[in-house]
């Protein structure tokens, strides 16, 4: 049999040619002469099969990828036999010129060809982007306190807590940035671009001060494709009238606040000094007394079995406090601590055991 082409009766035929007119026609890739790619002009994400994937890659990696995608190879090239090197030639405005080198080895010969191929970037801006530039938000977090002033101390904190738990989300939700901090005369609003992220700065600054979280939806449009309702959240975190370290009454019992997260209030019996956690849903119940600001110094006069006396810081008249285990190691003439509530004296420096 003889290759209709060459006219050869020696060569091993192929598709009804020789071999060798087989291989000089023989392509080991199938690559377009033109790719195009939409991609976000600010953070180049994708554009494909109507929807953007966020890729969050350098544009010379994206148009590598391309050219990967759009490669197909021979079904009859051993793909553990072939290699391939990609290569970008030049940019040129928002065309990539390429050029692809490719290797293998068939009917025990070895083939090399090279291809030339062009990567266009369309530029657009993705959903994300848009929103970022328009000052989009989806939360606005108010940060609020019950019957005082927030502190200094307080709004540089949950500063901190927006930009940290912000920065550390970003990469999962790219709507996770501060639009905007106002101050008013209430407290701080931060106006937030993801309503999870906002959820999520919300909850964080709870586990720091503690407080009450509510929260109310507000219709502010429709979509025009869905008829669904937009709703932006008012995020509502109201931190009690008291701090660590306050006087409060709970149940007809007055106590000392000692410690304060998200999940209760740690608190300490004046008289027993039990100590009591109480859970946020019990805030309403609580009576806010003293700031530990109204702590009074006073003078230890007498120590008895079962009494000790002292004498009261305003009016220097003598008190009588039982005696308890905390007590022990207190004496005569001692400096002690004493919050004075209504017509009760509690004396609060005392050696724990």
């Amino acid at each position: 049999m003889f290759c209709p082409e060459c006219g050869s009766t020696d060569t091993p035929m192929v598709g009804g040619i020789c071999q060798n007119c087989f291989l000089k026609k023989f392509s080991i890739l199938e690559i377009p002469e033109n790719i195009e790619l939409t991609i976000c002009a600010h953070c180049n994400a994708k554009f494909e099969e109507g929807k953007w994937e966020e890729l969050e890659i350098p544009e010379e990696e994206i148009i590598y990828r391309a050219l990967e995608k759009s490669i197909k190879v021979d079904p009859q090239v051993d793909e553990d036999k072939l290699h391939v090197e990609l290569e970008i030639v030049q940019m040129r405005g928002i065309i990539a010129e390429c050029h692809i080198e490719a290797k293998t080895e068939i009917f025990n010969e070895t083939l090399e060809q090279s291809f030339d191929t062009e990567v266009r970037l369309m530029k657009s801006v993705c959903p994300t982007c848009s929103k970022q530039r328009s000052s989009y938000y989806e939360a606005v977090i108010q940060f609020r306190v019950d019957n005082r002033e927030l502190t200094s101390e307080e709004v540089e904190k949950a500063d901190e807590i927006v930009v940290k738990v912000l920065n550390n989300r970003f990469e999962r939700d790219r709507l996770a940035y501060l639009v905007q901090k106002a101050k008013l005369k209430e407290g701080n609003d931060y106006y937030i671009g993801s309503y999870k992220s906002g959820k999520k700065v919300v909850e964080a600054i709870q586990e720091e001060f503690g407080g009450i979280i509510k929260e109310s939806p507000r219709l502010i449009s429709q979509d025009k494709s869905t008829g669904k309702g937009l709703y932006r959240i008012w995020i509502s975190i109201r931190l009690p009238n008291f701090k660590k370290g306050d006087f409060i009454r709970y149940n007809n019992v007055d106590n000392e606040i000692l410690a304060i997260d998200g999940k209760r209030i740690l608190m300490k019996n004046l008289k027993t000094f039990k100590k009591v956690p109480v859970q946020w849903k019990e805030y309403d119940s609580i009576e806010y007394l003293k700031n530990y600001e109204d702590i009074q110094t006073t003078t230890l006069i007498s120590i008895s079995p079962s009494t000790i006396q002292l004498l009261d810081p305003d009016d220097y008249s003598v008190v009588d406090i039982e005696v308890n285990n905390n007590f022990k190691s207190l004496e005569i003439g001692e400096e002690v601590n004493v919050i004075k509530i209504e017509n009760n004296i509690y004396l609060l420096e005392f050696n724990e055991e």
